[in-house]
C-alpha cells in the first residue's frame, strides 16, 4: 500500500514538471520578446535619450511633455478616427461574406480564396496599387470619373478624404482574416438547429439573429478584439500613401513614434508614446471583452 502511495505521489510529481517542462519554452520566449522588452521600454521612456545611450533620467517629464505636444495629440486623434473607420466595417463585413460563402461549392471556393488572397500581399504592394487607383492624374478613379464627365479628385491630398482612403484601402488589404475566422465559427454550428427552425418556418433574419449570430458571438468579441489591436497599429500604409499629410491628418501614433525616435533621435520621448500606445490598446481591447462578456452572460 505504501509502496502504491509513493508511486501515486511520484506520478504526481512528475505530471506537474512534465506541464511544467512543456510551456517552459513559451513562457521563456514570452518573457525575453515581450516582458523584458517592456521593462526596458518603460524605464527608456522616463529618460532622456538618443542613439548614443542614455543622458538622465528625467522621471514623467516625457509624459507631461506628450499630453502638450499637439502633434502627438492630433496622432491620438488620428489613430483613434482610423479605428473606428475599420473595425466595424472588418467585423461587419467579414461576417457578411462569411454568411454568403458559408457553403460547399466551385464557385465559393473561389471567391473565398479571392477575398483572402490580398491579406498575404505586404503593405508595400498594396499601398503601390491603391496609389495608382486613387492618384488625379491617370489614376483608375480619375479615368472613371472624366468618363462620367468629373473632375478627378485628389484623394491622398484632401485633409477630409485622405485617412478614409487609407481606411479604404486597409479594408481591401485585411478582409480576408475576419471572414476566415468567421467561417470557421460558421462551420462549428450544428445544422439541426437549423432545421428544426425551418421546420418551424423561421425566417433567415430569424436563424441569424436566434441562432447564427448567438453561437458565433465569442468569435466576434475575438474578431473585434484582434482588429482594434492591429488597426491601433496603423503605421506602413500612412507612411507610404502620404507621409502623415497633409497637414499631420493621417499621421497615426506609430508613425509618429518612428519619426520621433529613429528621424529625431528622442528614444526616451518615443518610448514613453509608445507606452502611451500600450496602454491604450489594452484597455481598448479589455473594455471590448468586459462589455461584451457582460452582454452574452446568462
Amino acid at each position: 500500500m505504501t509502496t502504491r502511495s509513493s508511486a501515486l505521489r511520484g506520478s504526481g510529481t512528475w505530471n506537474r514538471w512534465s506541464g511544467a517542462l512543456f510551456v517552459a519554452p513559451y513562457v521563456a520566449i514570452f518573457v525575453l520578446m515581450l516582458v523584458i522588452p517592456l521593462c526596458i521600454g518603460i524605464r527608456l521612456s522616463m529618460t532622456r535619450s538618443d542613439l548614443f545611450g542614455i543622458k538622465e533620467f528625467v522621471g514623467l517629464e516625457n509624459f507631461s511633455r506628450l499630453f502638450g505636444d499637439p502633434v502627438f495629440l492630433q496622432a491620438v486623434w488620428n489613430t483613434f478616427y482610423f479605428v473606428l473607420l475599420t473595425v466595424p466595417v472588418l467585423t461587419v463585413t467579414g461576417l457578411a461574406l462569411a454568411l454568403v460563402l458559408n457553403h460547399q461549392s466551385r464557385w465559393a471556393a473561389v471567391l473565398r480564396a479571392m477575398f483572402f488572397a490580398s491579406t498575404v500581399l505586404s503593405v508595400a504592394v498594396v499601398t503601390l496599387i491603391w496609389r495608382l487607383v486613387l492618384i488625379p492624374e491617370g489614376g483608375l478613379v480619375a479615368v472613371l470619373a472624366r468618363v462620367v464627365g468629373k473632375a478627378p479628385v485628389a484623394f491622398l491630398g484632401e485633409q477630409a478624404l485622405a485617412m478614409p482612403s487609407i481606411a479604404v484601402t486597409t479594408i481591401w488589404w485585411g478582409i480576408g482574416l475576419p471572414m476566415v475566422l468567421f467561417l470557421a465559427a460558421l462551420q462549428q454550428v450544428p445544422r439541426d438547429l437549423y432545421e428544426a427552425a425551418a421546420l418551424d418556418n423561421a425566417s433567415r433574419a430569424r436563424m441569424l439573429m436566434s441562432i447564427t449570430l448567438p453561437s458565433i458571438r465569442r468569435t466576434v468579441v475575438l474578431v473585434v478584439i484582434v482588429e482594434i489591436i492591429l488597426q491601433f497599429q496603423l503605421f506602413g500604409q500612412a507612411q507610404l500613401m502620404t507621409g502623415g499629410g497633409p497637414n499631420n491628418s493621417t499621421r497615426p501614433m506609430v508613425l509618429f513614434i518612428y519619426e520621433t525616435g529613429w528621424k529625431q533621435w528622442q528614444l526616451g520621448y518615443a518610448a514613453a508614446a509608445a507606452q502611451v500606445l500600450f496602454a491604450m490598446i489594452a484597455i481598448a481591447a479589455m473594455a471590448q471583452y468586459y462589455f461584451s462578456s457582460r452582454k452574452n452572460a446568462p
